[in-house]
């Protein structure tokens, strides 16, 4: 699903295309992202207003609109934004026309998307945790979060509620970066520990920001291209391939029901279950 770089990336490309831009049309063909409204009203309350700005919390992207209007989206599993695609897209799901004439399509294989009209977007990022690149998050603030959480670390990293946007495979690449084995209890991390996870989640997020995201599967930023970020994974969706830092074959275990991918060479499994003091 896109995570944090992937949302960061659509939020960058849509934003100089789409600041300033007014609604003239909605047309849509599947009702089941709109969240709280019927598509009359929903359609009532975009058209005419202008997009005022644009903002990523997590993985959600909220557009500001006049009026002090805010319309919320979270891409979940298969959920694409798309500045003016040519032709028909498959799956399109709802597309916005401006009065320029230009196109933002939203297309979703899976139909798991979702969006809000709300004058409050905290309402509904509310329960989110620490932006892992915000300067708030610091490795003091991370000692903090992991304190009392006997969870797996990497079970911690992907709770939306502690860290928001770290998903899956973004979990995977820090983990290894900072040489820490996925199923550590994260209250057992020590100072050092915590330091150099803080900086491999930082590192790899603004990585594959810079890469414009991973395409594992399906995803495709707003000019439909897909990103280079997965090339260059170390450990994530390379099971039996070689640790570019040791040359182990990488395994793949279940932490938390999700699949991990770990070098059971740089990221020890011994004293898992010990605790650390900081």
């Amino acid at each position: 699903m896109p995570e944090l770089p992937e949302v960061e990336t659509i939020r960058s490309q849509l934003e100089p295309h789409v600041l300033g831009r007014t609604f003239s049309h909605i047309k849509i063909t599947d009702t089941r992202p709109l969240q709280n409204l019927k598509v009359e009203e929903f359609c009532t309350r975009i058209i005419g207003r202008k997009i005022t700005g644009l903002g990523r919390r997590g993985k959600y992207l909220i557009f500001n609109l006049s009026g002090g209007l805010n319309l919320v989206v979270h891409l979940r599993m298969t959920g694409a934004l798309l500045w003016n695609p040519r032709g028909q897209e498959p799956f399109t799901r709802l597309e916005f026309s401006f009065e320029e004439g230009s196109r933002l399509v939203y297309t979703d294989v899976r139909r798991f998307g979702t969006m809000y009209l709300t004058r409050d977007a905290e309402k509904i990022t509310a329960r989110l945790g620490a932006e892992p690149l915000s300067n708030r998050f610091t490795p003091a603030s991370l000692a903090k979060i992991f304190s009392s959480r006997s969870t797996p670390v990497k079970t911690a990293l992907l709770n939306q509620r502690l860290i928001a946007g770290i998903g899956n495979m973004y979990a995977d690449e820090a983990l290894w970066a900072a040489r820490i084995h996925p199923l550590r209890p994260a209250s057992s991390l020590s100072k050092e520990e915590i330091t150099r996870l803080h900086h491999a989640v930082r590192s790899v997020l603004e990585k594959a920001i810079k890469n414009k995201g991973a395409s594992v599967r399906n995803y495709r930023g707003a000019d439909g291209a897909a990103g280079r970020a997965h090339t260059e994974f170390a450990v994530a969706h390379r099971l039996g391939q070689r640790c570019p830092r040791c040359g182990t074959p990488v395994a793949r275990i279940v932490v938390g029901q999700r699949g991990t991918y770990y070098c059971p060479k740089c990221q020890t499994s011994d004293n898992i279950f010990k605790k650390v003091s900081r």
